[in-house]
């Protein structure tokens, strides 16, 4: 082919895909798209979202609601998860596992029915926290009453072992390589577990971060992102457990994601009624780029990486009755999810 004409097709292309090409979503634009009123009984604590099926899993205290996205409404509901809490998936089996925290039990389920296909009993005492963890094939609770780790085998459905923390464990997350990490809350400490051998490998401290909740992780630049009470995001290099950066956040964070595709970091400030966007500029340094309004009470959340979508759960309450006068009710048919993102 004769250089010029290579040239002009070089260009045409150029133009073509630029014109074609979807910009990434700015955290800058991003708002509440919608909200999806679910209403009923119960508390609520993590989500989580099957990219494959499209389904978005809300726990909600005996029950999980499986919302379908891309229809914005209610699809179905697993039952009988008695004070559950989270929930692991694993695309690999085709199958989900609900932490039920009532009765130290795992719910597992089919990703593609939805049907219960067995129970997994034993775990320790309240189980909260759970992931799958693809390297050993194993699905993890972590045990807020129990301090521990409960390690559960994939194909016979038992506990296989069990892991001692030194405090009390929160959210925890995968490298998919053989390491899981999980927050230890009353000890502001972030656990490297070697899964393997089910033993702990290392325990860091988070500087000044206190009570540590939600945790997230981007494998490739091996960072982990620890959000804080004190208004902090803590980000930790995952191979030496150096704190390499302190990101001021919102009041009252509970959960954390990154966005590969964009770079971005997101907490949920369940207090402040928002979610902070964190842009990664590099491994090591990191930019608050968005304060993107919610509500109060959303302090949870998780990502559709396709749409860069965030979906988090909340709900309205009544003022105390008086100061001192205790928790606050929840204002009945009130529970909805909130669609955030940009339009």
């Amino acid at each position: 082919m004769q250089r010029h004409l290579r040239s002009a097709l070089a260009a045409t292309l150029f133009v073509f895909c630029a014109s074609h090409a979807v910009a990434a979503p700015k955290p800058a634009d991003f708002q509440v798209l919608s909200r999806l009123q679910l209403g009923g009984p119960g508390g609520w604590d993590y989500l989580n979202f099957d990219a494959v099926r499209r389904h978005l899993f809300v726990t909600r205290g005996d029950r999980v609601l499986v919302v379908d996205v891309d229809k914005n409404k209610l699809y179905a509901a697993i039952p009988d998860t008695q004070g559950v809490h989270g929930v692991a998936i694993a695309q690999d089996l085709k199958r989900g596992y609900t932490s039920n925290g009532k009765n130290a039990s795992v719910t597992v389920f089919d990703l593609d029915t939805l049907a219960t296909v067995a129970t997994v009993t034993g775990t320790g005492e309240k189980p909260d926290a759970i992931l799958y963890d693809p390297a050993s094939k194993h699905v993890l609770t972590f045990n807020g009453k129990s301090n521990s780790v409960s390690v559960i085998d994939t194909k016979s459905n038992t506990v296989v072992g069990t892991i001692p923390l030194a405090g009390k464990p929160e959210f925890a997350a995968t490298d998919e390589s053989g390491h899981v990490y999980v927050n230890i809350e009353d000890r502001a400490e972030l656990v490297q577990i070697d899964t393997k051998t089910n033993t702990v490998l290392a325990s860091w401290p988070l500087g000044s971060c206190q009570s540590p909740s939600g945790l997230a992780i981007d494998t490739k630049k091996h960072r982990l992102f620890s959000v804080c009470d004190n208004q902090q995001m803590a980000v930790v290099d995952a191979r030496s457990g150096r704190v390499v950066a302190i990101v001021p956040i919102g009041e009252g964070p509970d959960a954390v994601v990154f966005d590969r595709g964009t770079s971005t970091v997101f907490s949920s400030n369940g207090e402040s009624g928002t979610i902070t966007a964190v842009h990664q500029d590099d491994a090591d340094h990191y930019s608050v780029t968005a304060t993107i309004p919610t509500q109060p009470s959303a302090r949870t959340l998780t990502l559709d990486p396709k749409l860069h979508r965030l979906y988090l759960s909340a709900a309205q309450f009544a003022a105390p009755a008086a100061p001192g006068g205790g928790k606050p009710a929840m204002v009945p048919e009130s529970f909805t999810v909130l669609t955030v993102g940009s339009p």
